[in-house]
């Protein structure tokens, strides 16, 4: 079968360092998923700034009383949507590095072909379950912007804002994954190393 049209897509380096001389695709591709995961980590740097701040405000108002009392509106509504951009938007790149969970318990123990196998089918499968979540994560988008749902803190947000990372990080995801299940046909082996084992 040939596979010439995918050459501008796979890389035969490890996922996540690509070579010199790689394709243009592959290195927009790879820029995508390390400029989410950037932004992921400012997501969380952002709560912790968030959270300090809250309980400088809690230990200024103990110790000056009442009228030292301030709080920053809606703060546990901003850490928990910071939360969610941050985790759906580090999936792609977090699946690139090699740094996902994973069980190696009895894929380990096969032959080469076999964990190559294995590869492709969970590659696959994980394609399709994200990108169906893709898919219904954008309809509830949809439905937030038609119903102008908002959030019910303090500070009332559009929901469907908080939600644009979510949808973003999943399509994201599902393309890193197709991405990697092309690699590992193209290679004819499997291509995700573990992080803590190599």
């Amino acid at each position: 079968m040939p596979l010439a049209p995918l050459a501008g897509i796979v890389s035969r380096a490890p996922p996540g360092a690509p070579p010199k001389g790689t394709p243009t695709m592959l290195r927009a591709l790879n820029a995508c998923y390390k400029i989410a995961g950037g932004i992921a980590a400012a997501a969380i740097m952002l709560i912790c700034l968030l959270v300090s701040a809250q309980v400088a405000l809690n230990i200024i108002a103990r110790f000056g009383g009442p009228d030292w009392s301030w709080t920053i509106p809606s703060y546990a509504d901003f850490a928990g949507f910071l939360l969610a951009a941050a985790t759906f938007l580090a999936m792609a790149h977090t699946l690139r590095e090699g740094a996902h969970i994973r069980v190696n318990l009895v894929v380990q123990t096969l032959p080469p072909r076999g964990r190559w196998v294995m590869e492709m089918l969970a590659l696959a499968l994980g394609v399709a379950v994200s990108g169906a979540a893709t898919w219904f994560v954008i309809g509830l988008i949809e439905e937030s912007i038609h119903y102008g749902d908002m959030s019910t803190g303090i500070v009332a947000v559009p929901i469907w804002i908080p939600q644009m990372p979510m949808a973003l990080g999943l399509v994201l995801l599902t393309v890193a994954l197709a991405h990697t299940l092309i690699e590992a046909i193209v290679a004819r082996a499997p291509v995700l190393a573990d992080q803590g084992t190599e």
